[in-house]
């Protein structure tokens, strides 16, 4: 069968682009808009940022949720594993964005960080189809994975460490003041933390809280991802900053015997021959 390039030849030495660019003499287009004219002064960032991550303008007040959620999840803390790649790079006097961009990709982790929306997500939406079939919030429970100790295993609910999270009670605060009501996705996530808390004493965390959040605003999983990818990049930022201005390579220092060497023994080497 003859390979069809086609598609591939009409595309040799060009670059197609469905969401914008730079007409010369017309203006900057982003998704039809112009950018000079409709977004800057007229939008928030981010509402720009949510755009170029899924193609649609949200209102003002979902851009400032999504914005107290930024700020809820990036603290200056260099304990937090990608704050420490931050503070690491400026300890060596590296390049901020060399830091940072260092920093964020490692917030993109499977168990914590931005990629575990995907699966919080995917839960509640999963959750709300089942529940609307006729399940109940402890039969949704059930149905899931459970960890050692037998406290099931969902994204969104528990929390290492610590119980509770503080950062719910503060979005919670921003939802009301901004005036957005509780969706179908949020009340079944809030059934499911009764049952948590009465079953195994734990609660919802700040992924289970904006999952449903997001899934009640149409947003889906990988848009969600998009536009939060990101997220850390100020704390990660503050952190590089806090080291950078220190004595520098002071940021976790080791001793030699700080390292648990289990290799091969110590050995001479031999004497080269004369």
């Amino acid at each position: 069968m003859k390979n069809n390039t086609d598609f591939w030849d009409q595309r040799r030495g060009k670059i197609f682009s469905k969401k914008g660019g730079w007409k010369i003499g017309q203006g900057v287009f982003n998704h039809g808009y112009s950018m000079m004219d409709d977004l800057v002064g007229e939008v928030s960032y981010m509402q720009v940022v949510m755009l170029n991550a899924t193609g649609r303008l949200p209102e003002r007040r979902l851009a400032d949720w999504i914005e107290a959620v930024y700020i809820c999840l990036s603290w200056p803390d260099p304990r937090i594993w990608c704050n420490q790649i931050g503070a690491l790079g400026g300890s060596m006097h590296a390049s901020a964005v060399a830091s940072v961009a260092a920093g964020i990709m490692a917030l993109d982790s499977r168990a914590y960080g931005t990629r575990p929306i995907i699966d919080g997500i995917k839960f509640i939406t999963g959750a709300l189809q089942q529940y609307n079939a006729g399940a109940t919030p402890t039969d949704i429970i059930a149905r899931q994975n459970t960890a050692r100790g037998g406290k099931p295993q969902i994204m969104g609910y528990s929390r290492p460490i610590a119980k509770g999270d503080e950062r719910i009670v503060a979005m919670e605060r921003v939802t009301e003041a901004l005036g957005f009501e509780i969706g179908p996705h949020m009340r079944l996530a809030y059934q499911i933390e009764e049952v948590f808390r009465s079953h195994y004493d734990e609660s919802m965390n700040i992924n289970g809280y904006g999952a449903a959040f997001m899934a009640d605003q149409d947003y889906s999983e990988e848009e969600t991802y998009r536009l939060l990818s990101s997220i850390g990049a100020s704390g990660i930022t503050a952190c590089y900053v806090d080291q950078c201005d220190s004595v520098p390579n002071s940021f976790l220092p080791l001793r030699c015997d700080d390292i648990q060497y289990e290799g091969k023994p110590k050995r001479a080497v031999p004497e080269k021959n004369s």
